[in-house]
């Protein structure tokens, strides 16, 4: 599975950004996709995941604010972000699972900062 990430930026405090994940390959096989995060000096976080079926689950520091959806038709996972803090900023993943054989396949990784 190949991804690639898009739609980062800058934006101020309160705005929205909406980030692309085309994927490609043996896309039928994923189970679960996600977006993760990693800002300067800390470790990789989840943000939110989404499976094959669409269940949907997110980290509590976003919860309520970004929505995380796919496009089976366009092969296509969406992170819909809205009322971004400065703590959001930070470079941001998309990631395919798959379960059997497991298969793990990131992104590049598209940066998003929010200005105070």
């Amino acid at each position: 599975v190949q991804l690639q990430a898009s739609g980062g930026g800058l934006v101020q405090a309160g705005g929205s950004l909406r980030l692309s994940c085309v994927a490609s390959g043996s896309i039928f096989s994923i189970n679960v996709m996600g977006w993760y995060r990693q800002a300067p000096g800390k470790q990789r976080e989840v943000v939110a995941t989404i499976t094959s079926s669409g269940s949907t689950n997110y980290a509590d520091s976003v919860k309520g604010r970004f929505t995380i959806s796919r496009d089976n038709a366009k092969n296509t996972m969406y992170l819909q972000m809205n009322s971004l803090k400065p703590e959001d900023t930070a470079v941001y993943y998309c990631n395919a699972l798959v379960l059997s054989p497991v298969t793990n396949s990131w992104g590049q990784g598209t940066q998003v900062t929010v200005s105070s």
